[in-house]
């Protein structure tokens, strides 16, 4: 939580370069519940977690928690994601590749407002995950946002500047803001922004997804992850 304070308190300053009306307040979607601190692993479980799997394989020859850390081994694709949606938060990710192998695919990446159905991959907004470009923003499946019109849809919007991920076996702490805001013609959009280790990485706005599920890659990255939670929205 230490790590979280600087970049809220920088957020409320506007000392971040984040295109973010201070005039415009967060509105909450109907149906998804304001946000209070919640952590979303408890350390022993996947409880509040459902998965999805290439050819409906058994997600837990994948996924595992040992000692209060849950292990991806990266095959096959598929994801774990939330059970519940959410609008309007800070999450904070905090994990490490175990090993990079060259040229095999060493990647996964955090999904936000993920749509229904499940399926591999399902709409939403990816902040990469893949080793050397954490922090890549990709909208997936015909998401859409302003930075991204016009690009092709496999192309991501790409880092504010150079990586800043730790060496492999290294922790590595990605929050990522999601904030909905309301226009003057009342329409509501989104508006994601990227951190990795405490720099600005990425920002889109206008975004067409303004809520819905939180998930993990399963895509060739051996990794590990420690922490999973929601925080609020600074005011």
């Amino acid at each position: 939580m230490k790590a979280l304070f600087p970049i809220l308190a920088a957020l409320c300053a506007g000392r971040l370069a984040v295109a973010q009306p201070a005039a415009q307040p967060a509105v909450t979607p109907a149906g998804i519940s304001p946000i209070r601190h919640m952590e979303l692993f408890n350390g022993r479980d996947f409880s509040g977690w459902t998965f999805c799997m290439k050819n409906n394989s058994n997600p837990l020859a994948t996924w595992s928690v040992t000692n209060g850390v849950i292990h991806c081994t990266g095959k096959p694709t598929g994801y774990l994601r939330t059970e519940q949606s959410y609008s309007n938060y800070v999450l904070t990710v905090e994990w490490r590749f175990l090993k990079v192998v060259p040229k095999t695919g060493d990647n996964t990446g955090i999904l936000i407002h993920m749509q229904l159905p499940d399926q591999v991959w399902s709409q939403c907004v990816q902040v990469q995950g893949k080793h050397g470009r954490q922090g890549d923003l990709f909208l997936m499946m015909g998401a859409e946002s302003k930075e991204h019109r016009g690009m092709d849809a496999n192309t991501p919007i790409p880092l504010r500047g150079t990586a800043n991920e730790h060496p492999v076996g290294e922790w590595d702490v990605v929050k990522t803001v999601c904030r909905t805001t309301a226009g003057p013609d009342q329409a509501t959009t989104g508006e994601i922004t990227a951190y990795v280790n405490g720099r600005l990485m990425n920002v889109t706005t206008e975004c067409t997804l303004t809520h819905g599920f939180i998930g993990i890659q399963s895509e060739g990255g051996d990794i590990e992850i420690r922490k999973l939670s929601l925080d609020p929205l600074p005011n």
